[in-house]
């Protein structure tokens, strides 16, 4: 709890902080990486070019702080987005130390921006937010660690590959056995991976990509789309590595697997629907319920641009066909010839949807949106919805729920 003293501070100048935002976030992160470029490794280019990324942290504090006054999420809002920057952080091999640098950097950026309106008791009680916020994630990232075996200082795992395949247009998986020939480590389906990759001319880029098969205790296997960047925005750094030049026998240096969107293993129906490469979790969770519970009923809804950018589309329909009971929807925006498939956008109301059911939603933030209106339209409750975003978690004081 936020003490006594701070409360009333944080509450009065939790308006001007919220309005600054922007300004602090760029202060924030120029200052912070221009004094210290070896922490560019930590971001995407991509997301940095574009200034996906550089909101995310301020915007989480300042949202945090209206939690602790009463004005901001609910508690189970709050711990939700806690477990999903925890597994990122981890994902990323973030350590505790390392808070210590950014609550300095972040706080100064506040003052830098908000100028002598940053009193004493102002910076004293904005430190104490941000240390009560940090405490949280790092006692979370300190288990998840332990659990995920990490013990060291060094998070990453050795990986030679065993094999490439296409999928689809732009879309590549690659199969990847652990050197040594030590066992695959445990996961839950539609958790991911971050792939460190070492790039030609210096520099290091980490980037997750969810595991699209099923644990099988061998091997690990991502699917990567190939990204293009459009409107001025740079293409994918790390898609573009593995596309060109990742070939079987390289090695890759992997986090261990994080994700809180892992199947809930049950038998309630089961509504698992993507867009694009958000295809790649759900296939890990059809391919796990084929093996484990090929009694349970399962809907699996897709929408692409056409056939020809549809990845993983016989995985899924040879899990598929070991379920006793399995619908499978398709929508393409061209469907340039293909059978059975419906034309343009992802239509919610023509879901199959049974009571019970859990669903899960995979793909770019607007088609979420659209998916999980149309589920609440038909009565499904935000407790059956189970979702994962692409990027940054974007967290205001006044968040827009996915």
């Amino acid at each position: 709890m936020l003490s006594a003293t701070s409360a009333p501070v944080i509450d009065a100048t939790l308006p001007v902080v919220a309005d600054h935002l922007p300004e602090i976030s760029a202060v924030f992160y120029d200052t912070m990486l221009g004094e210290n470029p070896d922490l560019l490794d930590l971001f995407s280019r991509s997301a940095q070019a574009t200034g996906e990324q550089r909101s995310a942290l301020a915007g989480a504090v300042a949202a945090f702080a209206a939690h602790l006054v009463g004005t901001g999420p609910a508690p189970e809002v709050v711990a939700h987005v806690v477990e999903r920057i925890a597994h990122r952080h981890c994902a990323l091999g973030i350590r505790p130390e390392q808070y210590t640098m950014v609550g300095r950097y972040l706080m100064g950026a506040v003052r830098t921006v908000l100028g002598d309106a940053v009193t004493p008791a102002v910076a004293a009680a904005w430190d104490e937010v941000y240390w009560l916020f940090a405490a949280r994630l790092i006692g979370r990232e300190a288990r998840l660690f332990a659990e995920a075996g990490v013990h060291d200082d060094d998070p990453w795992l050795e990986t030679t590959v065993v094999s490439r395949i296409p999928e689809a247009d732009d879309t590549v998986s690659f199969v990847l056995a652990p050197a040594g020939g030590v066992p695959a480590p445990a996961f839950r389906p539609g958790q991911y991976v971050t792939v460190a990759v070492e790039l030609p001319g210096g520099g290091r880029q980490l980037r997750q990509y969810s595991l699209s098969q099923a644990p099988t205790g061998g091997t690990l296997r991502i699917t990567v789309r190939r990204v293009r960047g459009t409107g001025g925005a740079p293409d994918g750094v790390v898609s573009g590595f593995l596309h060109d030049r990742v070939r079987p026998g390289d090695r890759l240096r992997l986090s261990r697997p994080y994700g809180d969107l892992a199947l809930r293993d049950d038998d309630t129906p089961l509504v698992l629907v993507s867009a694009g490469v958000g295809i790649t979790p759900m296939a890990s969770m059809l391919d796990h319920v084929a093996r484990t519970r090929p009694e349970r009923d399962v809907t699996v809804v897709h929408a692409d641009r056409g056939p020809d950018r549809h990845a993983l589309l016989a995985d899924i329909r040879g899990h598929g066909s070991r379920l006793r009971t399995f619908r499978h929807l398709v929508w393409y925006e061209n469907p340039a010839g293909a059978v059975g498939a419906y034309p343009g956008r992802l239509d919610p109301d023509l879901i199959p949807l049974d009571p019970r059911a859990e669903v899960y939603l995979c793909g770019p933030v607007p088609f979420m949106q659209l998916v999980r209106a149309g589920l609440h339209r038909r009565g499904v409750s935000d407790e059956r919805i189970h979702y994962e975003v692409f990027g940054s978690e974007q967290w205001r004081p006044t968040p827009v729920a996915v």
